[in-house]
């Protein structure tokens, strides 16, 4: 048994009265005519009523210690003077009691281990010196009086009608998520059916495949709720969605989302990973607002497969081929959704043509216009659809942020624990993206951070340089370096070389593309096999192209059948970069360029410029940039891929290079958040291109003309903008055209500049650009402690912004705690806010966690704060025991 049990259920006959000395015996009532009585004046050794002198409370340690001493054991181990000691710190901590701000209420919410936890740590000289036995007494002597203090509290007159009170304010409260609870509870003719929905749903989409885990002897794939990786998602700044929250709370207080992502960025997990948390109810208190739904992961590829019409909601699960969709009750869909409990994922807009895309969204007005209340999230690479494609239905639109260091590193470290590979190797892997910049400007996403991880260790620490170079070698490791160093190969068995594995595949990879796919049917896959067959002997003489087909889809790591009749590659990224080889071997130039204003041919582009010889790049890129059959919102797409492809031309005619450049630096400094993002499209090469901060021609006298106003508020959209691209290509030549920046005026290009401090090194950022920033309504984001001790070390920030996890004692102390006199906490700091007494000019708190509820009565120790701002949906209590003085205002929280 523990020794603080042990204490408390021995001492209680002796230790119940020794603790009623330490209080003033109080009247009877309510307690509310006035404000509560504080702990502080409860008790009787300070004061004007004080009936305990400083003696009697060193007796009463004494006798503590002596009885819990006898319980615990340790009676006998410690010497006579460490047991005095100890009664001398006992003392100490029971004293912070007279200065305690809180009241009685408040200390039993906190709940006895937490007060002793408190009394301690304001008294922690105490038990310097001591031993840890001594050390441990004291916690136990003081763990078990402070249980004996709170059931004091309770059995106070004042303490049970003043209680209660409080509670039937929160009556309403309770009712109404009590109702909205039971709104979700399925029917009883529905329940057996859900329960079973639900389990599919965790089985289907409860793994995540790693790439390059199987390449180790591990699992090909993991356990979402292992290997899941919350990455950050970025709103724009203009409007009301948070600048950075994370990915998987992007549904919390919106139930419409619109989320863009570069390839292999992430979309598809956070599906899984909402769908999964969602059916098995696994929900951390961040996720409870998905209590209760049903998810329906819709991924587009698979809903127009062949051509076929987007479903009805009766038809969502026979759409995914759910083998328990004809199990369903009649009209259960119809209950689910019109009682609002619909999660519906609408994964791809891009995995389907362009030209489709208007039915795509006229389908989905319709479900929102017949089923409104539900949770809608729709996925898609950012060039796919407009900027505000989906404002109008009321949809939030969020970007998903590159993977941050602290990202790319947990990544690293997780990927190797899972494949069983010594740290060493992490570690190594580690040193080489932070040190070398082309192989740190590929590691923004999990698909390249999985690649990168898979060679690093197949080939033994050696790395390639670009992303062709990576590609090539990923094939070569998936199709033929897997199967022979395993030993697969046996006599008889099919054996494909390298070069025809690669002429297959692309074959398939090609036709998909030209067809504007991402599944194909299983037959047609067969049928392109077998007209491909004869021009191939040496593959054609060991099987029909059936088998041929099933060896391709078992050995080559590359393709799936995620149904019976269909076949589509594991990544995207793939497809396109196999196609783009086939079309460059097929000399296939000008239909690639008459394609190119297609955003699904994009990225078939880019990598056909790098598979292409120079003469052909040429002839590619002279072909983008020349184009004059486009609308000039084409073009401009255009010139900018023609930039992009730059960075895989590694062989150019410098005219050639020029010419691009200059078509490029035309649409420079972008204009709107669409330009901005094209702009990152095209990478690093772009830096070279963004120009610093450009001043007004005019410099009139206030008052400014109004096109002097204008011109002033186009600069500043170009330098938001301008930073907007930038600091989404995170690497280090990025800081440079950044900090040109450091000194705007603008409060929205300074916001962007603070907020992607945790993208870049935190010292170097640091003291290029984040220093440098004014503070003038700034708040300056702290992640870790790396970026709060950088601040420190700037002289400290009036403004901080809590984004990331602390506990309160390393936030307190490692801040400069008179400067501080606006603080955002964004992270999870625990229910109390006690600790903010530290800042004594602290006058403004804005409190943007996910609870929805908080007590902000322990505020009240915070003398010197005036505003505390919450969002508008949080329900707060405790805000009758605020001074006059302290304003609780609930908006909707901004940024800027």
């Amino acid at each position: 048994m523990e020794p603080a049990v042990i204490g408390a259920r021995l001492a209680s006959s002796v230790v119940s009265p020794l603790i009623r000395k330490l209080f003033l015996t109080g009247g009877p009532g309510a307690g509310l005519v006035d404000k509560p009585i504080r702990v502080s004046g409860l008790v009787s050794f300070r004061g004007e009523k004080r009936t305990l002198s400083d003696k009697d409370l060193h007796k009463i340690s004494e006798e503590l210690v002596r009885r819990a001493a006898q319980s615990t054991g340790v009676e006998d181990l410690l010497p006579n003077f460490e047991k005095r000691a100890v009664a001398n710190a006992v003392a100490d901590s029971l004293r912070v009691m007279g200065t305690l701000d809180m009241d009685d209420v408040q200390a039993v919410k906190l709940g006895h281990l937490g007060l002793s936890r408190h009394l301690r740590s304001q008294s922690n000289t105490a038990t310097l010196g001591l031993s840890s036995d001594a050390v441990t007494l004291h916690a136990s002597v003081m763990n078990t009086a402070c249980l004996h203090i709170l059931n004091f509290f309770t059995q106070r007159s004042t303490f049970v009608p003043r209680t209660l009170l409080e509670q039937s304010r929160s009556i309403e409260e309770l009712t109404l998520k009590i109702d909205s609870l039971i709104a979700r509870a399925p029917s009883p003719a529905d329940g057996p059916f859900e329960d079973r929905y639900a389990r599919y749903i965790a089985a289907k989409h409860g793994r995540l495949s790693i790439f390059g885990l199987d390449l180790s002897g591990s699992p090909e794939s993991w356990r979402l709720d292992t290997a899941y990786l919350s990455l950050d998602a970025a709103g724009d700044a203009t409007n009301a969605v948070p600048a950075l929250l994370s990915a998987d709370h992007v549904l919390a207080g919106r139930n419409r989302v619109l989320l863009r992502g570069v390839a292999g960025s992430g979309k598809t997990t956070l599906v899984q990973w909402l769908a999964v948390s969602t059916a098995q109810k696994s929900l951390d208190e961040h996720l409870l607002y998905l209590y209760g739904l049903v998810p329906f992961v819709l991924p587009l590829r698979t809903l127009t497969r062949g051509g076929a019409t987007l479903p009805t909601p009766d038809e969502f699960l026979s759409a995914v081929d759910c083998p328990i969709a004809g199990l369903q009750p009649p009209g259960w869909f119809d209950r689910v959704l019109r009682s609002g409990r619909g999660l519906i994922l609408i994964d791809g807009i891009d995995e389907i043509p362009e030209d489709d895309r208007s039915d795509a969204r006229r389908w989905l007005q319709e479900l929102i216009g017949t089923y409104p209340g539900n949770r809608w999230l729709v996925t898609s690479r950012p060039s796919a659809v407009r900027e505000h494609w989906l404002v109008s239905d009321d949809f939030a639109e969020l970007d998903l942020a590159p993977m941050s260091r602290d990202n790319v590193a947990e990544f690293i470290k997780r990927w190797h624990k899972a494949a069983g590979i010594s740290d060493q190797y992490a570690n190594e892997l580690l040193r080489a993206v932070r040190a070398k910049q082309d192989l740190g400007r590929l590691a923004t996403n999990p698909l390249m951070c999985g690649l990168i991880c898979a060679l690093h260790q197949d080939r033994r620490g050696y790395l390639p340089e670009g992303r062709k170079e990576i590609y090539d070698a990923a094939l070569s490791m998936l199709l033929f370096r897997r199967d022979r160093e395993r030993g697969v190969y046996k006599p008889g068995s099919v054996h494909i070389s390298e070069a025809h594995h690669i002429q297959l595949i692309q074959k398939l990879a090609y036709w998909m593309i030209r067809n504007g796919r991402s599944e194909m049917d299983r037959t047609d896959a067969v049928e392109l096999l077998r007209q491909a067959l004869p021009t191939m002997p040496k593959v054609a003489e060991q099987g029909t192209a059936e088998e041929i087909y099933r060896h391709l889809l078992i050995r080559s790591g590359l393709l799936r059948e995620p149904s019976a009749d269909s076949m589509d590659f594991i990544h995207r990224t793939f497809q396109d970069y196999l196609g783009a080889k086939a079309a460059v071997e097929g000399l296939d130039f000008d239909f690639l360029i008459a394609n190119a204003h297609l955003d699904q041919w994009e990225d078939v582009i880019r990598m056909a410029v790098a598979h292409a010889r120079p003469t052909e790049r040429t002839r590619l890129l002279t072909g983008l940039i020349r184009r004059d059959d486009a609308s000039p919102h084409g073009m401009n797409r255009l010139h900018l891929l023609a930039a992009a492809c730059l960075e895989h031309a590694t062989e150019l005619d410098p005219a050639v290079r020029a010419e691009v450049q200059q078509r490029a630096a035309a649409l420079i400094p972008p204009r709107s958040a669409d330009q901005a993002r094209a702009l990152t499209e095209v990478g690093p090469v772009v830096l070279d291109l963004l120009p610093g901060p450009r001043e007004p021609a005019s410099h009139e006298v206030l008052p400014l003309s109004e096109q002097s106003r204008a011109e002033r508020q186009s600069l500043v959209h170009e330098a938001y903008f301008t930073v907007l691209a930038a600091t989404r290509i995170a690497t280090d030549a990025a800081i440079t055209v950044l900090a040109q920046y450091r000194g705007h005026p603008d409060l929205r290009v300074r916001n962007e500049l603070v907020r992607a401090w945790s993208r870049f090194d935190t010292d170097t950022y640091g003291q290029e650009v984040v220093a440098h920033l004014a503070e003038e309504q700034l708040y300056f984001p702290v992640s870790n402690m790396r970026e709060l001790r950088a601040l420190y070390s700037f002289g400290g920030r009036s403004r901080i912004k809590i984004s990331g996890e602390f506990t309160t004692a390393d936030f307190v102390n490692a801040c400069r705690t008179d400067r501080l006199t606006h603080l955002w906490v964004e992270a999870d700091m625990g229910r109390t806010w006690w600790w903010l007494h530290s800042f004594p000019n602290l006058r403004s708190l804005t409190i943007e966690t996910l609870h929805p509820h908080i007590d902000v009565s322990t505020l009240a120790q915070v003398v010197s704060l005036r505003t505390v701002r919450l969002p508008e949906e949080t329900v707060t209590t405790g805000a009758d025991l605020l001074p006059p003085s302290m304003k609780i205002v609930h908006e909707r929280l901004s940024a800027v």
